[in-house]
């Protein structure tokens, strides 16, 4: 029975993204193992190239290189993202690249947020894989399945999100900013807890279509695309969890 990958909300797992053409020989297939090792070495690579604009912003936060670093790797970062998405077969070459881009720009953003609130990066990040080891958990004890209706459900609450976030960066250019979304009160607070929580809910679809993935037998490099579609979940995960916090924080 062919595998219904269109109910992903997450964009990079979206129609079948295990479906290169190719057939994959015995024993070269997927594996859960293979797809936690590959997510770790993005992971890793993440870390690294956080490192130097969180440096060179601490040792300087007027220094220019910083922006450059953090604004050039959020673009680099959706170029290489789009092109692995729609070239799966490249993702050992473009997801590591990807990890990297996103790491300059995590660690310039993480940076700000930890210089108007210190401790807050560290926070946001032991909060972001508290989240995946729970989610993780609850997918495979059975607490919570990825039903059709369930997919669903997180498809048209992430679609909500997205046209939100899109609205608000246009009227932006109009000087229109929604308090809601942006500001720090509780409403604000309350919306980006909802976000989180989307976000969260992410990570199951995400599991449950890595799980099929290695059922049907995917080719082995196939694992550096599925550890691409985790790391930008939880990018996001993290993201709106330093947003979160930074509210919360502004309060006190």
């Amino acid at each position: 029975m062919a595998i219904d990958y269109t109910r992903s909300s997450n964009p990079v797992l979206s129609g079948n993204p295990f479906r290169t053409g190719e057939v994959a020989a015995f024993g070269d297939t997927m594996t859960v193992n293979g797809v936690i090792n590959k997510t770790g070495f993005l992971l890793l690579l993440v870390t690294i190239g956080a490192v130097l604009p969180w440096l060179r912003f601490f040792a300087n936060p007027a220094d220019p290189l910083v922006s450059v670093m953090t604004f050039g790797g959020a673009i680099a970062g959706l170029v290489t993202a789009m092109v692995t998405i729609f070239k799966k077969d490249w993702a050992p070459v473009t997801a590591p690249a990807y990890a990297l881009f996103e790491g300059l720009f995590l660690g310039g953003v993480s940076a700000m947020f930890e210089m108007r609130y210190p401790g807050i990066a560290l926070q946001a990040m032991a909060l972001t894989f508290g989240v995946l080891a729970v989610m993780l958990m609850a997918y495979r004890s059975g607490m919570i399945r990825a039903t059709e209706k369930f997919r669903l459900g997180v498809v048209a609450a992430t679609g909500a999100i997205a046209i939100v976030y899109l609205a608000g960066f246009v009227l932006s250019f109009f000087g229109i900013q929604l308090s809601f979304l942006y500001g720090n009160s509780l409403l604000s607070i309350g919306i980006s807890g909802v976000i989180v929580v989307v976000a969260a809910l992410n990570l199951i679809l995400d599991f449950d279509l890595i799980e099929r993935g290695v059922r049907e037998g995917a080719p082995r490099k196939m694992e550096w695309f599925a550890g691409f579609a985790l790391l930008v979940t939880l990018v996001w995960l993290y993201l709106e969890l330093l947003r979160l916090l930074s509210k919360i924080n502004s309060r006190r």
